[in-house]
């Protein structure tokens, strides 16, 4: 009987522990943070190379969903050679004075009316400066997988990226995409 029990005990430990907090580890191989910034006279595409975080998400429900994940913005990189350079001067990143972006999920809310695309509200502080952003994004939690997928819009001088350059030059509007296939 207490053979019995013990093993009763340790399923039911088991079913627990499965639907307990999933913890996914986020990286630059995982995760993909891309941008493309326009102007009159066209666009321009890039990204960041490195980051780490975290997202905790209790059984499979994407609403409960804790994202936290820092960039490190010395690993911007562009379409452009001379332009990366540029975007890592004062002028637009200031790597050397702002060398990490970071994201905090603060609440993920599932929108009505369409199937696994959820809102994500947080803090994002680039460039020294710290703003609750939202934007939706497809969430999945499955088989032991985090996937997430979004295309949203900033405005860079929300963050004084570029405030130098108005947006008749450099449009304000920045697209960001942000791609997650965490095991």
């Amino acid at each position: 009987m207490r053979f019995l029990n013990g093993l009763l005990t340790a399923g039911l430990l088991a079913t627990l522990a499965a639907a307990a907090d999933g913890k996914f580890t986020l990286t630059g191989e995982n995760t993909k943070v891309q941008w493309v910034g326009a102007k009159k006279e066209g666009k321009h595409n890039g990204g960041f190379k490195k980051l780490s975080g975290t997202a905790t998400v209790t059984g499979t429900d994407p609403a409960t969903a804790k994202i936290e994940v820092t960039i490190e913005t010395d690993s911007l990189y562009s379409d452009n050679e001379k332009l990366t350079g540029h975007l890592k001067s004062p002028d637009f990143f200031d790597v050397k004075t702002n060398p990490t972006a970071k994201f905090v999920s603060t609440k993920v809310e599932a929108l009505p009316d369409h199937k696994g695309v959820y809102k994500v509200t947080g803090e994002l502080t680039l460039n020294g400066k710290k703003k609750v952003i939202s934007f939706p994004a497809r969430i999945t939690v499955e088989g032991g997988a985090l996937k997430l997928d979004s295309e949203f819009k900033i405005g860079r001088l929300d963050f004084d990226l570029g405030s130098k350059f108005p947006p008749e030059r450099i449009y304000n509007e920045v697209t960001l995409k942000v791609n997650v296939n965490a095991k």
